[in-house]
């Protein structure tokens, strides 16, 4: 179950796209009698704390890591470390409990998710760009050597 190193990236893409989509669907379904322009605001103020703080800093130590494996064929899981995907399981498990168990409001899920779902979206899709700067440079530089050798 090994896959090109460069796919590692896409596959981060998909599972950080797919989660972020879904929190931020969740976040502007509970958003309708909350709209204020105090509530977008912090809306803003939660996705650039995250985005600068985590997520940013996520996209950048795992493209980084990916692109420094030696082999080019890899665990298809290794897309993240062990704490990555801890940290994943917290969130998704934090997530749940906050909204099943009803201990925050349904403006805190509306304003908080919105913010932290808009982030993860924009991490997935940075992975996404990542995914393909990696692709295009693999393929320019096998044309350089294609080239070299004719």
């Amino acid at each position: 179950m090994k896959v090109k190193r460069n796919t590692l990236l896409l596959l981060a893409c998909l599972v950080w796209s797919v989660a972020g989509f879904n929190i931020l669907r969740i976040g502007l379904m509970a958003y309708y009698d909350y709209r204020t322009v105090l509530n977008y605001l912090l809306s803003v103020l939660v996705f650039a704390v995250f985005q600068k703080f985590i997520f940013g800093k996520l996209v950048k130590k795992h493209t980084a890591r990916i692109s420094a494996y030696g082999d080019e064929r890899q665990f298809f899981l290794k897309f993240f470390d062990r704490k990555a995907f801890i940290i994943m399981a917290v969130m998704i498990t934090g997530g749940i409990v906050l909204r099943t168990g009803e201990l925050v409001p349904e403006r805190f899920i509306a304003v908080f998710y919105t913010g932290l779902g808009a982030s993860l979206l924009l991490a997935g899709l940075l992975f996404g760009r990542n995914f393909g700067k990696a692709v295009f440079s693999a393929a320019k530089t096998q044309k350089n050597i294609n080239n070299k050798g004719e």
